[in-house]
């Protein structure tokens, strides 16, 4: 059996995660059973696929609100949930009828069974483990049934967090060693130079130099272990303490609006005005945007430029499990509220912070970043010229389809694409490359503006709302700014209106998609209803965010979990995992609706001749056969759920897994022939810009690192127009 990294982080801190609850005893019901009505009413009037309020909307929320209060079975015995079973299917007439029975006699068991289990960990814990046992653990808690009974209960308690000991016994064994190997290698170094060098120099340094590391025995190190989970128990207790009625109640409300889809949710109150501020506060330091996923706080999105972005280390996808302050001790926040833990996260210019981060692959990495203010710049569109058997091409990055009203000059994606093409054309460019990866979307009307860019007028995406005729929004400028070859770059992370964008170029012939199998599947709409616009009450309500449209292709299909299928598929590290739309809860169904009218260009001679050509490259290149086989390494990886309890065999199977990582080594060190410029006007910009200038040194360095840019490239160097057709519509 092989460790299985992906789950031994939870259990680091899950404990401390489900230790901190406390349900606050200052219900309002009659605030409760307003707000119960009004998004039962919401719902049904306002969401695009709207759901029976059934029996089986019953079960499931029966099942989701237990599993978000429990979700790896420490709390709740299973004669609990049998007695929960007499409302399984009662839930729904209970919303009907605003009745909160259901949730009443949950969360006051829930409340009694926290209480009760806060003697568990410090009596566990006060014990050393016997690592020398040959025994594992699956950590797959979906297979777990609830304990029949209190000492079930506690055995499973000594299993998890035997497994979160076990991990940080790891951890300090290995930064011993690491020490103790450094210090005898300044040893070592002293002793050279007291042969070279002048003897009270040499005094002098060592005494400044010198570090004493202290060989600990592996029982000391256990009892260390042990307490810093004590710690990490005791910390994560007293942030969670702060919840009170309304985080639960929340929690129940979002057990209903989920059910209908994952981008439908409620927001209370005091969440509804950190949702307001969630642009400006998520990037706030680091340059990232977070999102919560579980219990646990998951990298969503690097803004281009910031400070995350440049060290190269972090990740989109990955998992933080604790944020340290420079050389503090890390605080654990799986299972914090997500604006807690970016207050942890984010702060002042200059200051370090240390994210303990869960990779895809599973393993644990400490990422050290020096906070920095996030450049909005470097979220708007850049360019790079490069020379491709010299021949001279163009590549735009756009991060975001962005759109500002509030600023008096505002820009927007639309009219600096408009401007950076014909930039690059002054460079008398071949061919523009558009890449779109971890493009999140934005802005619908510069999507289509910017559709508009490279066909004439004529249909982009339709929109829909619940029961209505799909309304076509068109392009009405006949006018095309750029009528050379076309390859959009795309992946997993490229989401809304990216896709909106990309389908509608591949429906036009005018461009090749390349990149991932597929993009996000993003294709819905959501809109922010705030309830007291619905009810006026004399308290804040809070807000929903519900989906209201739905996007289709000008060919019919929606972009809903199918999102857009590359022509030229490269693999990548996510290509054997169900990422984007399809990884969410309850996700809205793929459809088709009748296609727009509109005369597909086939912009190419030699399209398809181009597409297989790549398609061979990429099947017989050494680089791309590493990585898929990378990507099927760390889906086994991820699929394995056992921990081995022995220390010794824990020790080996990560090792093992160490090694057989460096057979990926070689996909870090790529880099290619090419080399990226940036275009002629930004030149004096860069003389001026230092900090500028050593962004787009950057961008540059990591093009030329980039294996999926030099494909595209190839491929959009290899294109040639049909001379028999003017490209329009």
């Amino acid at each position: 059996m092989k460790s299985k990294l992906k789950y031994i982080f939870p259990l680091i801190i899950l404990s401390g995660m489900l230790f901190g609850f406390k349900v606050a005893n200052d219900p309002d019901p009659e605030k409760d059973k307003i707000l119960i009505g009004i998004v039962r009413y919401a719902l049904k009037q306002g969401h695009y696929s709207p759901h029976m309020i059934d029996d089986s909307f019953s079960e499931k929320v029966f099942t989701d609100f237990i599993d978000a209060l429990d979700p790896y079975k420490r709390f709740f015995l299973q004669s609990d949930i049998d007695e929960f079973s007499k409302n399984r299917y009662l839930i729904d007439d209970q919303i009907k009828s605003e009745d909160l029975s259901f949730y009443n006699q949950v969360i006051a068991r829930f409340d009694q069974r926290v209480q009760e289990s806060q003697q568990y960990y410090r009596e566990i814990l006060q014990s050393p483990f016997d690592f020398s046992k040959e025994a594992s653990f699956d950590v797959d808690y979906d297979k777990k049934t609830f304990s029949k009974n209190q000492a079930e209960l506690i055995k499973n308690w000594q299993m998890q967090l035997k497994v979160s000991t076990l991990s940080r016994l790891h951890e300090k064994i290995q930064l011993q060693e690491s020490m103790l190997e450094n210090n005898e290698d300044n040893e070592n170094e002293d002793k050279d130079e007291e042969e070279n060098e002048d003897g009270e120099e040499d005094e002098e340094q060592d005494s400044n130099t010198k570090i004493v590391v202290e060989n600990k025995s592996f029982e000391t190190l256990e009892k260390e272990s042990r307490e810093a989970t004590l710690k990490s128990l005791d910390d994560l207790y007293t942030v969670m303490s702060e919840l009170d009625h309304t985080d639960w109640f929340a929690i129940f409300i979002n057990t209903m609006t989920i059910q209908f889809d994952p981008h439908t949710n409620y927001f209370a109150p005091k969440d509804k005005k950190r949702f307001d501020q969630t642009m400006s506060g998520k990037l706030e330091g680091i340059g990232a945007r977070l999102q919560k996923r579980d219990d646990y706080t998951r990298v969503a999105e690097l803004i281009s430029g910031g400070p995350a972005w440049r060290g190269g280390e972090l990740e989109v996808g990955d998992l933080i499990l604790k944020v340290g302050q420079g050389d503090e001790f890390p605080v654990d926040i799986v299972g914090m509220r997500l604006d807690d833990a970016i207050e942890y996260i984010k702060g002042k210019k200059g200051t370090e912070v240390k994210l303990t981060v869960k990779k895809i692959d599973g393993s644990i990495k400490v990422i050290s970043i020096i906070r920095d203010i996030v450049e909005l710049e470097e979220t708007f569109v850049k360019s790079s010229v490069v020379d491709v058997d010299n021949r001279k091409f163009g590549i735009i990055n756009l991060p975001k389809f962005y759109i500002d009203f509030n600023e008096r000059n505002f820009r927007n994606s639309a009219t600096d694409m408009e401007q950076e093409i014909s930039r690059l054309k002054e460079e008398n460019i071949e061919g523009l490359l558009i890449d779109l990866r971890n493009n999140g979307g934005g802005s619908l009307k510069t999507a289509i503006e910017i559709a508009g860019l490279f066909i004439g007028n004529g249909p982009v995406v339709q929109v829909k709302y619940r029961g209505e005729k799909a309304n076509i929004r068109s392009d009405k400028d006949k006018r095309i700014q750029w009528d050379g070859p076309l390859v959009v770059l795309v992946n997993e992370l490229s989401a809304s209106a990216s896709e909106i964008f990309a389908a509608a170029m591949q429906d036009y012939n005018r461009a090749v998609i390349i990149g991932s199998k597929q993009s996000f599947g993003k294709g819905t709409v959501q809109q922010v209803l705030p309830l007291n616009n619905v009810f006026k009450y004399d308290k804040d309500l809070g807000a929903m965010k519900m989906t209201i449209q739905k996007f289709y292709r000008i060919n019919g299909g929606s972009t809903q979990l199918k999102g857009v299928s590359s022509d030229i598929v490269m693999p990548d590290k996510y290509s054997y995992f169900e990422i984007g739309e399809r990884d969410e809860k309850n996700p809205l169904n793929w459809d088709k609706i009748e296609p727009a009218e509109y005369t597909p260009v086939n912009a190419y001679e030699n399209f398809h001749e181009v597409v297989n050509d790549s398609k061979r490259r990429i099947a017989d290149n050494p680089h791309f056969i590493i990585i898929d086989d990378n990507a099927r390494w760390l889906k086994e990886g991820r699929d394995d759920t056992m921990v081995n309890l022995n220390y010794e065999i824990f020790k080996k199977e990560l090792k093992q897994r160490e090694e057989e990582s460096k057979a990926f080594d070689d996909i870090a060190l790529y880099e290619s022939r090419l080399n990226f410029i940036s275009p002629k006007y930004e030149l004096p910009i860069l003389e001026k810009d230092s900090i500028l200038a050593k962004k787009r040194e950057l961008w540059h360095k990591n093009l030329k690192k980039d294996i999926y840019v030099e494909e595209a490239l190839t491929v959009l160097s290899e294109l040639e127009m049909n001379k028999n057709l003017l490209v329009k519509n």
